[in-house]
């Protein structure tokens, strides 16, 4: 049962992130008069179609991938089944017939509905479960924070340069300093106090730890603070997406780290079954209730890293596409036209080996761990 409501939710995951990402190229492409021949969600043979308002709208049976096709785009190909209906094909609406500034925000509007997507479901998950704070509920005896005087009812606002408003951001840093020593600003009845605490090793967590415990979840939250640890919940997410590009840049972390659509599927069926065991003894209702937080939590994850990868300036992804616009309005005129294809082409075959590389280790990730 459980393998079914992963596929069906990995599905829906899948179709959501993609529609928000091409919606947001439809609407901009839209306000900028620009004709948007073809809208589809999917891949594939198509299921069924309807033209409205000038552009086709598809839903085709793979229900992976999609696009936001624009007049003049030259990988169009006329759909002979819709001769005679009122398909947008006035040259004056082509993409390329708009200013660049006009371009750079269509390009830009798929990865800025992506963040918004995820900006959504922080904000709803605050609403439903609350928020754990960065104020302790107690330190470990004999640990480095209790050493540093740290005590129950600190509130920690600070480590290092970093501040903190959530004790997940409190836990990642650690993670990313492992064993360093840290400056911690907290307050203490109002009073801002510091101490310098070095962790130690803890040979049962096989990590370094300063030794406070996490604070309960508190829901006694009013709308403002509800959008307010919403941001705070979207800005940890996309933080630990930069974070991690950073790390895979130092070399911190490989190509084996990277997760594709297959890797996202395991990490589905993961959430799904753990969820389910932790709740056995609950009834269908609680276990429904946390496989969807669950699931909010790592849709809104993944949405943001979709936004930020989508910015990056490779050729094949809409931030090299903006770098192209950016390049025309410094210039004042297009990239030509047999430069911007070489490029764009390397860029495709770049990401086409990452893609295999990727697949290849989820396939031996997923299958045979």
């Amino acid at each position: 049962m459980s393998t079914v409501v992963s596929i069906i939710a990995f599905i829906f995951i899948i179709g959501l992130l993609i529609f928000f990402h091409e919606f947001g190229h439809f609407l901009l492409a839209k306000k900028n008069d620009v004709g948007v021949v073809e809208f589809s969600i999917g891949m594939g043979p198509k299921m069924f179609s309807k033209v409205k308002n000038g552009t086709n709208f598809v839903v085709r049976w793979v229900p992976f991938g999609g696009y936001c096709m624009m007049l003049g785009d030259e990988s169009f190909v006329p759909d002979p089944s819709l001769e005679g209906e009122k398909v947008d094909m006035d040259e004056d609406h082509a993409y390329a017939n708009k200013s660049v500034w006009a371009r750079m925000s269509i390009t830009l509007a798929g990865p800025v509905f992506n963040f918004i997507l995820a900006l959504v479901f922080s904000v709803i998950l605050v609403a439903l479960i609350g928020v754990s704070t960065t104020k302790i509920a107690g330190t470990v005896e004999n640990s480095p924070a209790a050493e540093a005087g740290l005590t129950e009812g600190d509130e920690i606002i600070r480590l290092n340069r970093t501040r903190v408003h959530q004790f997940k951001d409190i836990s990642i840093f650690m993670a990313l300093h492992e064993g360093e020593t840290v400056n911690v600003t907290y307050l203490r009845d109002g009073e801002k106090k510091t101490a310098v605490i070095t962790p130690q090793y803890n040979e049962e967590s096989g990590s370094y730890m300063i030794g406070i415990y996490a604070p309960y979840r508190t829901k006694d939250l009013n709308v403002f603070q509800v959008f307010q640890y919403g941001f705070y919940d979207f800005k940890y997410n996309t933080g630990a997406v930069i974070k991690s590009l950073g790390l895979l840049l130092r070399g911190k972390l490989g190509l084996n780290d990277l997760s594709g659509p297959v890797g996202m599927a395991g990490m589905v069926n993961d959430i799904v079954t753990e969820v389910a065991e932790d709740t056995k003894e609950e009834s269908f209702w609680v276990t429904a209730y946390w496989v969807l937080i669950n699931l909010l939590n790592f849709t809104a994850l993944i949405s943001a890293n979709l936004g930020i990868m989508n910015l990056l300036p490779i050729p094949a992804l809409d931030g090299g596409k903006l770098l192209f616009l950016i390049v025309e309005a410094v210039i004042r005129r297009p990239v030509p036209k047999k430069m911007e294809g070489v490029i764009t082409i390397a860029g495709f075959i770049l990401m086409f080996g990452l893609m295999i590389v990727v697949l290849f280790n989820d396939i031996m990730k997923v299958f045979f761990r």
